[in-house]
């Protein structure tokens, strides 16, 4: 039976994930701010589910959870990084104190976790860690800038920390999802205040007052948790786990139009050697 410990689980695809966990048999530690949030989660699974406060911009309080999960069920022998919002802003929109949260919460909190847990994982020479991107890291639309750059971040980190773990019995992946029937685009969706009227027709269109996705998003949240637990209990976990339809066909459009661009500009790239 292994431990969870999940960011974010108070509403979305951290939620769902909690709930597919102790569904599965395994304990689940289950975070959120405000613990009240996910106390039903626990009280509906008293013996294999913990519910915690934590705020991953908080290095105290990431402490203290993984302290509490270590003394409740002996380890944390998987970490998933999901907490997290969106931000939509033109580059030029972009807000110095909004921005800088929006790094500390995912880039710096995803570093607070991992740190959190590998001396626990390093000791038992196993562990996964499961660090949510997005397709947006991907396809980079405009407005979303500032969240691709977020979770481009999460993804090079991940790819880095694989390769430094991976002797040491542990991997991490990193997670794509696209577009699942969640609050993202709702409640969890923050914006530059103040629009430049130069962006209306690239940024702009993608501003809160003028999305229609949120509610008809294709992804199911459940079906996205049954996938990460199959690739985390898989033989040999993936480094990247897209998820979605849309996730996929954006991924491989993203892959072929770089190769392209790739390859157009071959010549020039490889010119800039030094003669010998």
């Amino acid at each position: 039976m292994a431990t969870w410990l999940i960011t974010g689980c108070s509403t979305g695809l951290g939620r769902a994930l909690a709930e597919a966990v102790l569904d599965h048999g395994d304990n689940a530690v289950v975070t959120a701010r405000d613990v009240s949030a996910v106390q039903d989660i626990a009280d509906r699974h008293p013996d294999t589910a913990l519910a915690v406060a934590l705020d991953v911009t908080d290095d105290d309080t990431v402490r203290a959870a993984v302290e509490a999960a270590e003394q409740r069920f002996g380890s944390v022998d998987v970490l998933v990084n999901n907490a997290g919002y969106g931000y939509r802003a033109a580059v030029e929109e972009g807000e110095d104190d909004a921005v800088a949260r929006l790094f500390d919460t995912h880039v710096f909190g995803t570093v607070r976790t991992v740190k959190a847990v590998l001396p626990g994982m390093r000791a038992r020479h196993s562990g996964t860690i499961v660090n949510l991107s997005s397709i947006g890291a991907r396809i980079s639309p405009e407005g979303s800038g500032y969240y691709a750059a977020v979770k481009a971040a999460i993804e090079a980190l991940t790819l880095s920390l694989r390769k430094e773990v991976a002797p040491l019995g542990i991997t991490a992946i990193a997670v794509e999802p696209g577009g699942f029937r969640t609050d993202f685009a709702g409640r969890s969706l923050t914006q530059a205040a103040e629009p430049i009227a130069d962006y209306a027709d690239t940024a702009g269109k993608r501003r809160k007052e003028h999305d229609t996705v949120d509610g008809k998003q294709p992804g199911d949240p459940g079906k996205a948790a049954a996938a990460i637990i199959q690739a985390v209990e898989s033989e040999h976990p993936p480094f990247m786990l897209l998820l979605g339809n849309d996730a996929s066909n954006g991924f491989r459009a993203a892959l072929q139009s770089l190769l392209t661009e790739v390859d157009e500009w071959e010549s020039l790239s490889r010119s800039t050697d030094i003669d010998e």
